[in-house]
């Protein structure tokens, strides 16, 4: 899989939930290979940014399953570890605003308020049952990625607050984005 696998919004089904993975069959291994492929494939063309992490959803898989990279600030390091049916089972810290972005939402960046400290359970590649304790940037990853195995994507935590969105400049920086020309576009939100 190439980056071009990647769905984008306005995509409908990246607001649909995603089913438990019962069984750990080839065609699951088969997913999660393919989104790292696609994920190290979209890093690969981008200069000033990082894919950390990717949901299933976002190949157009609806399946309960993430991958995050082993070391985000190491751009040579395509290794990923998978999280099958990934669960917070407890948020922990403060709320912190920080920026994110998403593979399906590109080029637009948010302030997002997300727990300092969340605690995960997810099967790995072998049906095994374990669990992580996630903090600061890490835990914000998953808050993100599990978000979207629930049809939400970042700009949903985001969406009526006209201070919170920025575009990536070609210098690799962030700039503030028109709120007004960012609300017209419909293609970003869902029905109310």
């Amino acid at each position: 899989m190439t980056k071009d696998d990647i769905i984008a919004l306005p995509n409908t089904h990246l607001r649909q939930k995603s089913e438990r993975v019962g069984i750990i069959t080839p065609e699951i291994l088969q997913i999660v290979a393919d989104m790292e492929a696609a994920t190290i494939n979209w890093d690969e063309s981008r200069d000033h940014e990082v894919g950390v992490a990717l949901a299933a959803v976002q190949i157009d898989r609806l399946y309960k399953i993430v991958v995050v990279r082993n070391n985000y600030d190491d751009k040579s390091d395509h290794t990923f570890t998978a999280f099958i049916n990934p669960e917070i089972t407890k948020f922990e810290g403060k709320l912190e605003a920080d920026f994110e972005g998403c593979l399906s939402v590109p080029n637009v960046y948010g302030k997002v308020s997300r727990y300092s400290k969340v605690k995960v359970k997810a099967l790995n590649i072998e049906g095994q049952e374990f669990r992580v304790t996630a903090e600061g940037f890490l835990a914000r990853i998953f808050q993100h990625e599990i978000d979207h195995t629930n049809g939400i994507v970042f700009i949903d935590h985001i969406r009526d607050d006209p201070e919170a969105f920025y575009r990536l400049q070609d210098d690799g920086q962030l700039g503030k984005i028109d709120y007004d020309q960012v609300r017209e576009d419909a293609e970003l939100w869902p029905a109310d």
